[in-house]
C-alpha cells in the first residue's frame, strides 16, 4: 500500500537566507542541454546562488539524442559547462549517467576535470543513506524498446513546441505559463500507473544497496513522498519544473522548485 507523509515542505522560491547558505548536497538532472528548451541561464542563476560542498549532476545533463537529430547547441549551453568545470576546482561535483548522456559511458570511473562520472552513487548521511542514479534502468522503454523510447523524445519535443506556441500567446494574454506535456501526462492513467510502477522500482532498488530512500531524475516529476517506509525523491527537471532536490548543513531535505 503507497502511503503519503502528513507533509514534505516544498521550496516553491527560498528565502534570502536560504539562497545564501551553504549546502551539504545538491542534486540536479535532466538539464537537457543541447535542447532549445534547457533552461541553461536559470540553473546559472540557481547554481549562483545556492553554493553547495556536493554537486550531484544525476544524468540527462547533455542531450546527446536531440543533438544527434541535429538540434543546435547553444551559447548558453556552453556557459553552463564552463560553470561546472571551474565550479568542480572547488566543489565535489558527480556526473551519473543518463540514457540522453550515455556518451559518458566509457569515462565512468574516470573523472572530466575534476568532475566524477560514475553509474551510481550512495549517498551517506548521519543516519539516512540514499541511493542516487538516473532511473533509466527501470525504464522497460529504454532497455528492451531504445528506438520507441527516441520516437517519444520526438513527440516530447513536438509537445514542448506547442508549450512555447501556447504560452508565447498566454504571455501576450497575462496569463500564468502551463505545461501541455504535464496536464497530459496528470490526464493519462497509463502515465500515472507508469510513474507508482517507477516509484516502487527505484525503492526496491534502493533497498537492495542497503539505502533508506533512493534520488531519481529520468521522469522529469519533481517529487517527495514515503512508500512503505521508504523515502522516494525525484530532482525532476530543468526544461519546465526547474527543480532540484537540495540538503542543508542539518541534514534537512528539501525539494527546490521556482
Amino acid at each position: 500500500m503507497l502511503h503519503k507523509p502528513k507533509q514534505h515542505r516544498i521550496l516553491q522560491k527560498p528565502p534570502k537566507l536560504l539562497e545564501l547558505m551553504k549546502y551539504k548536497a545538491i542534486i540536479v538532472s535532466d538539464l537537457h542541454l543541447g535542447i532549445k528548451d534547457s533552461k541553461a541561464e536559470e540553473f546559472i542563476e540557481f547554481i549562483d546562488t545556492h553554493p553547495t560542498d556536493l554537486l550531484i549532476l544525476n544524468g540527462d545533463i547533455i542531450d546527446g539524442w536531440a543533438l544527434n537529430r541535429g538540434t543546435k547547441w547553444k551559447k548558453q549551453h556552453t556557459k553552463v559547462i564552463s560553470k561546472l568545470l571551474k565550479l568542480s576546482n572547488k566543489t565535489r561535483i558527480i556526473w551519473i549517467r543518463g540514457n540522453h548522456d550515455e556518451f559518458i559511458q566509457e569515462f565512468i570511473g574516470t573523472h572530466l576535470g575534476a568532475i566524477e562520472i560514475r553509474e551510481d552513487y550512495v549517498l551517506e548521511l548521519t543516519d539516512k543513506k540514499y541511493y542516487c542514479f538516473h532511473g533509466d534502468v527501470i525504464d522497460v522503454f529504454i532497455t528492451k524498446y531504445k528506438w520507441l523510447s527516441k520516437i517519444g523524445a520526438v513527440g516530447y519535443d513536438f509537445a514542448l513546441w506547442l508549450n512555447r506556441v501556447y504560452n508565447t500567446y498566454r504571455k501576450w494574454r497575462k496569463l500564468p505559463y502551463i505545461s501541455i506535456s504535464q496536464k497530459i501526462k496528470e490526464s493519462v492513467k497509463v502515465a500515472t500507473n507508469y510513474v507508482n510502477d517507477f516509484e516502487v522500482t527505484a525503492l526496491s532498488m534502493a533497498t537492495k544497496k542497503g539505502c533508506d530512500g533512493v534520488m531519481c531524475g529520468h521522469i522529469h516529476q519533481p517529487e517527495d513522498r514515503m512508500i512503505n517506509g521508504k523515502r522516494y525523491l525525484n530532482s525532476g527537471d530543468w526544461i519546465e519544473n526547474m527543480s532540484a532536490i537540495c540538503i542543508d548543513k542539518d541534514e534537512n531535505l528539501y525539494l527546490y522548485k521556482k
